[in-house]
C-alpha cells in the first residue's frame, strides 16, 4: 500500500486522468436520465443567455438609432426581454437542482460501494494499512468527489455557451470573431501547463493530508499512553511538522491558481475587448458602424470569456476530483480479499470437530509462521495452546477463523474443508472472545445483541446471567439500556469482556474460540467468571489461547508452540510429568503468584 500511495504522488499523465474520468463515471450511470435532462436544461440555459444581446441589439440598431420608438416597441422590448430573463431564471434552477441531486447520489453511491468494499477486505489489507489512511479515502476523498461533479456542470454550461456565442458571433461579423479565436491557441497552452503542474500538486496535498489524518488517529487512540509517558510536546512538534507540510502543499496550489486561473481568462478577455473595439473604431473611420452590433460582440465576448474562466476555476476542482478519483480506485482495485469460501450450502457445522492436517501458514507469502501443525480437537473437547509472545497460537486463530488463507495442508471441520462452509455459517457457529474487547456505541443491549434483531430481551439477560455478567449490569442506571460510550471507555476491562462473553454465548456457538480472553481481567473478576466459562465450554469444541496457565488445568489436550511448531502436546498433568517447556513455564507463572 505505501508503493501505491508513493506511485500517485507524481503528476497523472493526460491519459491516465481519462482512465481514470472513465472509470469513476460509471458510478453515476444509475442517475444517467438526471444527468442527461440537466444538460438539456444547460443548452437551453445557453441559448436564453445568448439570445439577450441579441434583443438589445434589434432595439437598439433597429428601432434607437434610426428614432423609430414608440411605447408600444419599448414595452414590447422590455417585455420580450424580461420574459427571456424569467425562462433563462427557470431553466437555470431546474439545471442546478437536477444536476445537483445526481450529483450528491452518485457520491452517496461512491461512498456505500467504498465502505462494502472495505468489508470484503481480508485483514491483511488493514494490517498493511493505517486507520488514518482509509478515513481519508471514504471522507476527504469521497467528499472532494461532490466538487469533482460540479466541474462536469460547469464543463456542460462552458462549452454550450461558447458555442451558442461563436455562432451568434459569426452570425454579426465573421472577421471579428475570427480575430477573437486567435486567442484559443494561447488558452489550450495555458491549460496544459495548469494540467501538468496541478496534477503534480493535488497529489503531493492529498499525500500529506492523509499523513496528517494518521497522525490525529494514533494520537487520538494512544491518549492514555501519549499522558502517561509525557510524550505531549513531542507528538506536538510531529503534528505540527506534518501539518506545515500539508500548509506548504496548498500554498503552492494557491500560487498556481492565482496565476494560472481568473487572471489569464480575464486578461484574455480584456485583449480581446481591444480587439472589438480596434476593429469597429477602425470600420468608423471609412463610414458608420452600428452600436448595437457593437454592443452585442462585447456581449458576447464576455460570454465567450465568462464560461472559460468558470471552467478554469474548476481546474483547480477537476485535478482535486482526478487525485482523489485514483486514490479511491485504489481501494476499489485491491484484490487482499478475505479467503475465499466455495459456499457449499449443504455445509452445516453440527458436531463441532476440529481437525488441522499439515497446515502451513505464512503472513507475506514468504515466512512460515506455522510449520507443518497437526492437531484434532473432538465435539466437546477443550484444546489448549500455549507459548511464548510469537510462537504462533494467534496464528492458529487467524486461520482458524478464516482471517488469512493458509498455504499448505488442510482444516476440516466435521469432516469437511473448512473452505466448504459459507461464511455466514462458519461466523454463526463459531464463537470468538478476543483478549481486547471492543465495544460500539450504543447500549448494553445493543453490544450484546449485535443488530441481530432474532435475539430477545430474555435471551440477552439469560446470556448476561450465564457468564456472571448481570450483577454489574444490573447496578447500572438504565440496566441493559445502559449507554455505552466510544469502544465502552466508562467500563473496567473486566466488564468488557464480560460483555463480550454475553455477546458471543447469546449465539449460541458450536466452536468456541478464546483468544486470552481473561488476559485483561483481575484475579477477582477472573474467579468470578471462571463458572460462566466453564458452562460455556459444556457442549462446544473450545479452542483457547492461555495466557494464565491455572485457567486450562482441565483442558482435554494441551500444545506448546514455539517458532511455529508443536513441541508438546498433552493434558496438563502428562506435561507436568513429562517435564520440559510447559513445566518450566508454568513453575515460573506460580513461583511469580507465590512472589506477589
Amino acid at each position: 500500500m505505501e508503493q501505491k500511495e508513493l506511485s500517485v504522488r507524481r503528476s497523472i499523465p493526460f491519459k491516465e486522468q481519462m482512465v481514470v474520468l472513465k472509470r469513476i463515471m460509471k458510478f453515476g450511470k444509475p442517475y444517467r436520465k438526471q444527468f442527461a435532462l440537466a444538460i438539456l436544461f444547460s443548452l437551453a440555459l445557453a441559448i436564453s443567455t445568448a439570445a439577450l444581446p441579441r434583443i438589445i441589439q434589434l432595439f437598439i440598431d433597429n428601432h434607437l438609432t434610426t428614432g423609430d420608438v414608440t411605447l408600444q416597441i419599448i414595452l414590447m422590448f422590455a417585455g420580450l426581454h424580461f420574459g427571456v430573463t424569467l425562462i433563462r431564471l427557470t431553466v437555470w434552477y431546474f439545471e442546478l437542482y437536477i444536476f445537483n441531486m445526481a450529483s450528491e447520489r452518485t457520491v452517496r453511491n461512491i461512498r456505500n460501494q467504498l465502505f462494502e468494499k472495505l468489508h470484503k477486505l481480508g485483514m491483511r489489507f488493514f494490517d498493511q494499512t493505517s486507520t488514518g489512511w482509509i478515513i481519508t479515502r471514504v471522507t476527504n476523498d469521497t467528499e472532494a468527489m461532490k466538487d469533482f461533479w460540479h466541474v462536469f456542470l460547469a464543463i456542460m454550461q462552458g462549452v454550450f455557451g461558447v458555442v451558442i456565442s461563436l455562432g451568434a458571433m459569426f452570425l454579426l461579423d465573421v472577421t471579428v470573431t475570427l480575430w477573437i479565436l486567435m486567442f484559443a491557441p494561447l488558452l489550450l497552452v495555458i491549460v496544459r501547463i495548469y494540467q501538468v503542474y496541478s496534477s503534480k500538486t493535488y497529489n503531493d496535498m492529498k499525500s500529506k493530508m492523509s499523513l496528517l489524518n494518521t497522525k490525529l488517529a494514533e494520537t487520538i487512540n494512544g491518549i492514555s499512553i501519549i499522558q502517561q509517558f509525557r510524550q505531549e510536546k513531542r507528538l506536538q512538534k510531529e503534528f505540527e511538522e506534518t501539518n506545515q507540510s500539508y500548509f506548504d502543499s496548498r500554498f503552492s496550489m494557491i500560487k498556481i491558481n492565482a496565476l494560472l486561473l481568473s487572471p489569464v481568462i480575464n486578461l484574455l478577455y480584456t485583449l480581446s475587448i481591444v480587439v472589438i473595439l480596434a476593429i469597429f473604431g477602425t470600420e468608423s473611420l471609412a463610414g458608420p458602424v452600428e452600436i448595437g452590433i457593437i454592443y452585442a460582440f462585447t456581449s458576447y465576448a464576455n460570454n465567450f470569456f465568462k464560461p472559460l474562466t468558470q471552467l478554469m476555476d474548476s481546474m483547480s476542482l477537476f485535478q482535486e476530483g482526478i487525485v482523489s478519483s485514483s486514490r479511491i480506485l485504489i481501494v476499489m482495485d485491491n484484490e487482499e480479499y478475505a479467503p475465499a469460501q466455495l459456499d457449499n450450502k449443504d455445509a452445516h457445522i453440527v458436531d463441532g470437530k476440529i481437525e488441522f492436517k499439515n497446515v502451513s501458514f505464512s503472513y507475506d507469502g514468504k515466512n512460515n509462521v506455522l510449520k507443518n501443525i497437526s492437531f484434532t480437537v473432538n465435539p466437546g473437547e477443550t484444546i489448549a495452546l500455549v507459548g511464548h509472545t510469537g510462537s504462533g497460537k494467534s496464528s492458529v486463530i487467524n486461520v482458524l477463523m478464516r482471517f488469512y488463507d493458509f498455504q499448505e495442508g488442510e482444516v476440516f471441520i466435521d469432516g469437511k474443508s473448512i473452505k466448504e462452509f459459507p461464511m455466514r455459517e462458519l461466523r454463526r457457529r463459531t464463537g470468538l472472545v478476543l483478549q481486547d474487547s471492543f465495544l460500539f456505541y450504543g447500549t448494553i443491549k445493543d453490544n450484546i445483541r449485535l443488530l441481530n434483531d432474532s435475539i430477545t430481551d430474555r435471551e440477552i439477560i439469560e446470556a448476561a446471567r450465564f457468564v456472571q455478567a448481570d450483577k454489574f449490569i444490573e447496578e447500572l442506571p438504565g440496566q441493559y439500556d445502559a449507554r455505552v460510550v466510544e469502544r465502552g471507555a466508562s467500563f473496567s476491562s473486566g466488564q468488557k469482556q464480560l460483555i463480550s462473553f454475553a455477546s458471543t454465548i447469546v449465539r449460541d456457538p458450536k466452536i468456541l474460540i478464546l483468544d486470552e480472553a481473561t488476559a485483561n481481567i483481575d484475579t477477582e473478576t477472573e474467579a468470578l467468571i471462571q463458572e460462566g466459562l466453564e458452562r460455556m465450554r459444556k457442549g462446544r469444541t473450545t479452542v483457547a489461547i492461555a495466557h494464565r496457565l491455572s485457567t486450562i488445568r482441565d483442558a482435554d489436550q494441551i500444545l506448546v508452540l514455539d517458532d511455529g511448531h508443536i513441541v508438546e502436546r498433552g493434558s496438563h498433568d502428562e506435561l507436568i510429568e513429562r517435564g520440559g517447556q510447559y513445566k518450566d513455564m508454568y513453575e515460573l507463572q506460580n513461583l511469580g503468584i507465590q512472589s506477589k
